[in-house]
């Protein structure tokens, strides 16, 4: 009779405004960050704090390292779910806040999924349209504009 498998080790954590999330310890070793603190860690019961990113980031985060972390999904059926994980309307927010919550928390293949998509996003795009895309506002006076772009013209070219 063959024994039944062990339980899954759970790992807690708790996002910058004290919300808490339980998740397999598969799941949280896709962060380097996280795997270095469970190494680190003798406690069973002990909480890791991540006091840079929110509880929504941190949930989307969980999402996409649970996806990451099944090991009968194949690599092609994951990056389909990828594009549509990131194509949630090109929200800039959700995709620099995520880019932030990845750094982080040290998960290089979040990083670079969601600066593709933002790389794609401004691709072909002016300076202006960049801005227009992430909402930022010219801060330069019409002078500092010029000089600046005659000190950087290899830039506008």
């Amino acid at each position: 009779m063959a024994a039944a498998p062990a339980p899954a080790k759970m790992i807690t954590s708790k996002s910058s405004v004290e919300q808490t999330f339980v998740i397999e310890e598969t799941v949280a070793l896709q962060s380097k960050a996280l795997e270095y603190m469970i190494a680190e860690n003798e406690t069973e019961d002990y909480v890791f704090p991540l006091p840079n990113v929110t509880g929504s980031i941190l949930a989307k985060v969980i999402e996409y390292c649970r996806k990451h972390a099944e090991v009968e999904t194949s690599d092609a059926d994951k990056q389909i779910w990828d594009a549509q994980f990131v194509d949630a309307g090109t929200n800039t927010k959700l995709l620099t806040d995520l880019i932030m919550a990845a750094n982080f928390l040290n998960i290089m293949g979040l990083i670079d999924l969601a600066s593709q998509t933002v790389a794609d996003m401004i691709r072909g795009k002016t300076p202006e349209q960049v801005r227009q895309i992430f909402n930022i506002f010219e801060d330069f006076t019409p002078e500092e504009d010029a000089q600046f772009r005659r000190e950087n013209q290899w830039a506008f070219e």
